[in-house]
């Protein structure tokens, strides 16, 4: 791998550098990176699994000391790979309270922010499969060797 990030470079099982690539990654690559899985309802209606947060996105907040705890995503820091929430607050040691940074993979997105035409374009291409109408695919016939079948016929009459 390239000492610097590289677009072109494919994979590696060694996960120093997995590391590397993800440290080195781009803002608009690590965006990529900072998807949530969506609830139950909106996997149907999307088709998709998961999706990048962005700032407007209703969130539960699935592990942690505000489990259960739910509101829109108010930041999306793409540097640290942090998300922060509406309503989850800790308390400094001067008394101010600051948003706590939460890890993406402790979210499930429940509410799409679809302000965006772009996003709506990416739910858009990907649609159930029932949706799609793909044309019937004709089964052919495989010709069956007529030696194969003489040799099958003999061995059932010996």
């Amino acid at each position: 791998m390239k000492q610097k990030w590289s677009s072109s470079w494919k994979s590696s099982s060694q996960p120093r550098k997995q590391r590397k690539f993800r440290h080195n990654a781009p803002l608009h690559v690590r965006h990529k990176f900072l998807a949530a899985h969506l609830s139950a309802d909106l996997r149907k209606e999307t088709g998709k699994r998961s999706l990048p947060l962005r700032k407007g996105d209703e969130v539960v907040v699935l592990r942690g000391g505000s489990r259960g705890v739910r509101g829109s995503v108010e930041s999306v820091d793409l540097s640290r790979g942090r998300v922060t929430v509406d309503g989850i607050k800790v308390k400094k040691v001067d008394g101010s309270e600051v948003s706590k940074p939460l890890n993406p993979s402790n979210l499930i997105l429940t509410k799409l922010n679809l302000d965006d035409k772009k996003r709506k374009a990416i739910l858009e291409r990907k649609k159930l499969p029932g949706e799609k109408e793909k044309p019937a695919k004709k089964e052919k016939e495989k010709p069956v060797n007529e030696e194969k079948k003489e040799k099958s016929a003999e061995e059932a009459k010996k």
